[in-house]
């Protein structure tokens, strides 16, 4: 068995993970180039583990690091970061939208094309983590939510397919997504705080 089939390249993979969950909770911008690493190690796990739509949004997740490595890094000073805010509610329509259509369009290929043996499951979470990795982007508090909803799905489908150590990473990242929130929402209030201070 090759080594990127082993297990010990999945907990490689879980390690990454948790350093990367620690600092997206701590809301640190050194979330981003760990996110930048992390896809890497999941596209050779997800393809040995045929979540085709894991593995594809895996190229995503890699950009959209970078995307958010730059837009949280933007400025020095503390009135140029950008700040913990609440999704705004005109964007929940469009939001709803999208994700659907993305997840046909995702269903739609992994049936028609591969072997997937869970084209719905991988679809729906595909299409949820890249509206949750959006929301990170732009640092609204709502992303913890659909990251629960992500990690749950995710969990159980990887328990399913026996990648183990993935699946209780995943269990731990919804865990965490639920103590992430609340962590957000004191920060951003604190934010909230300093800046009508300010003003």
């Amino acid at each position: 068995m090759l080594f990127f089939q082993s297990i010990w390249f999945e907990i490689i993979g879980v390690i990454i993970g948790l350093l990367y969950i620690y600092y997206e909770y701590k809301a640190s911008k050194w979330l981003w180039p760990i996110g930048v690493i992390m896809p890497i190690v999941y596209i050779i796990i997800y393809y040995y583990g045929k979540f085709y739509a894991d593995m594809g949004i895996q190229f995503y997740y890699f950009f959209a690091g970078i995307y958010g490595w730059i837009k949280w890094s933007k400025g020095e000073s503390s009135e140029d970061t950008l700040p913990i805010s609440s999704t705004p509610k005109q964007y929940y329509f469009r939001m709803l939208l999208v994700t659907v259509a993305l997840f046909i369009m995702i269903a739609f290929v992994l049936i028609k094309f591969t072997d997937s043996p869970v084209p719905y499951g991988d679809s729906l979470t595909t299409a949820l983590s890249i509206l949750a990795m959006w929301m990170l982007a732009n640092k609204y508090i709502e992303q913890w939510w659909v990251w629960v909803i992500v990690d749950l799905i995710s969990s159980w489908l990887y328990f399913w397919k026996g990648l183990t150590p993935t699946a209780i990473l995943y269990a731990i990242y919804a865990i965490i997504a639920v103590f992430g929130y609340f962590k957000w929402r004191s920060i951003m209030l604190q934010e909230q705080k300093l800046s009508e201070i300010e003003n």
